[in-house]
């Protein structure tokens, strides 16, 4: 039985790289349609459901963390974002409002193609085997995509689902920034500690009674952070 071809949106208004991009995304077996500015993303996202969605930040009109900000309120969709290298406050921007990835302009096809391989892994569906755990104040349903702290449930994105999982994986151990930044985004991202910064920030807005005062995800000076569901 064959298995349809996964889909990906590009929203860019620069026809030249959208076309180079369409064309080494189908040649790797992916299934793509373009959008030349936000609102068509938007539109084109509702009708089509693609499975990925990938950005330029910079477009007229709409742009990208609009994009991103319209698509988080209906859906979980893995985003990558394009950039101009050097732009860090809008990257970080571009996180918090639950992109997933980013990658600097100019990047090669075959790095492209590698960070949309790891984001469809790892926001594939749950293996059916995997089943509900507690631990602590915290239950987690890999299958429903829930998670529970203190009976109540927490809305996450698919990213920090991701990283909420590790971490209970690993509860009450030190997990330096290295080997978090290792598991969750991959081996070309162990140096951006701007990802965690980010998304520790938004699961402590979303998991701790007192962001700044955390009791449950907690810094390790120098090294990394600690998890302890209590």
């Amino acid at each position: 039985m064959s298995v349809a071809p996964q889909k990906i949106l590009l929203v860019d208004d620069e026809l030249q790289i959208t076309r180079a991009l369409r064309h080494g995304l189908e040649s790797q077996g992916f299934q793509v349609r373009v959008a030349n500015n936000g609102a068509e993303g938007i539109e084109t996202f509702r009708t089509w459901l693609p499975d990925l969605v990938v950005t330029d930040l910079a477009m007229p009109g709409m742009n990208g963390l609009e994009v991103c900000s319209r698509l988080r309120q209906i859906s979980e969709v893995p985003i990558l974002f394009l950039s101009v290298k050097g732009d860090e406050a809008t990257k970080v921007k571009a996180l918090d409002l639950g992109a997933d990835d980013y990658l600097s302009k100019p990047f090669g096809m075959a790095e492209l193609t590698a960070r949309i391989r790891a984001l469809l892994r790892r926001t594939a569906p749950p293996s059916p085997a995997e089943t509900p755990f507690e631990s602590g104040d915290f239950k987690i349903d890999p299958q429903q995509h829930l998670v529970e702290v203190r009976g109540k449930a927490v809305h996450l994105t698919p990213k920090e689902f991701e990283l909420i999982q590790f971490f209970l994986a690993n509860r009450g151990r030190v997990l330096t920034h290295r080997a978090i930044l290792l598991a969750i985004w991959g081996s070309n991202s162990v140096e951006q500690n701007e990802y965690l910064r980010v998304f520790i920030g938004n699961l402590r807005k979303k998991l701790e009674t007192n962001p700044r005062a955390p009791k449950y995800l907690k810094t390790e000076p120098w090294i990394g952070y600690r998890f302890d569901p209590q």
